[in-house]
């Protein structure tokens, strides 16, 4: 993928530490990072899917996973669910 491609972040709401069921992007900060230092223009989107992390490039879903399962803060470096969702986005066509 070519930098400077539109990745459309889309997250599910979801429950922490017993809190009340709201989208929250907490846990998604290390992966931005991740994708703004490739060069990509990331966009948020929240969609009524709870737990769920959708990347979408090009109208296609590239990478899927839990977001409790993404790292809380930080800049991604040391998150290997931040990694794959890298690669996915530079193997999207």
């Amino acid at each position: 993928m070519p930098r400077d491609a539109e990745v459309i972040l889309c997250y599910g709401p979801y429950s922490a530490v017993g809190l009340s069921v709201e989208h929250r992007t907490f846990r998604l900060e290390g992966l931005q990072a991740v994708l703004t230092n490739d060069g990509h223009k990331v966009t948020l989107k929240e969609i009524e899917d709870w737990n769920l992390v959708e990347l979408m490039v090009n109208e296609e879903i590239v990478f899927q996973c839990n977001i409790k399962d993404l790292e809380f803060g930080g800049d991604g470096q040391l998150d290997p669910l931040c990694e794959k969702a890298r690669i996915a986005v530079l193997n999207a066509y």
